[in-house]
């Protein structure tokens, strides 16, 4: 007659655990996912940052049963789209800027693009005027505010 295994305490136990993980973080992205429908609704003339990978994370392999780090996977996406989504393009664009600034040659970003109150504007400039156009050393530069 073959033996019957019978799960240990300590196995239950991690069961018990990983279901309550499973559990909290289908909660998170359920929260995640109204999060971001508002978000898209709230902002709608404007498109949702493309992802570059053009499905989503809990799409990519259909329906199945999702583990620990695949739903934490899932999470963090999310939470990046909402974070891209509700960040201004013009955010998007200084950041560029100052990331590589000989690539944004005179472009300028202002304060109203980016929501914030003042006249304020970020420019890429040459330093050291003609010399630093000519070796190529460009720098975002901040203007001191209002006239």
């Amino acid at each position: 007659m073959p033996a019957i295994a019978v799960p240990t305490d300590a196995a239950v136990i991690g069961r018990g655990d990983q279901a309550a993980a499973r559990r909290d973080l289908r909660d998170q992205i359920g929260r995640l996912e109204r999060e971001l429908a508002c978000a898209v609704a709230a902002a709608f003339p404007h498109r949702e940052p493309a992802t570059g990978r053009g499905r989503s994370a809990s799409a990519i392999a259909g329906p199945r049963l999702l583990g620990l780090g695949e739903l934490e996977a899932i999470r963090d996406e999310l939470a990046a789209r909402i974070a891209a989504l509700r960040r201004p393009p013009a955010a998007a664009r200084l950041a560029a800027m100052y990331a590589d600034p000989p690539a944004h040659r005179w472009e300028r970003v202002t304060s109203e693009e980016l929501g914030e109150p003042g006249c304020r504007h970020w420019q890429v400039r040459p330093r050291l005027g003609l010399i630093g156009m000519l070796a190529g050393w460009w720098h975002v530069k901040l203007s001191s505010g209002c006239p």
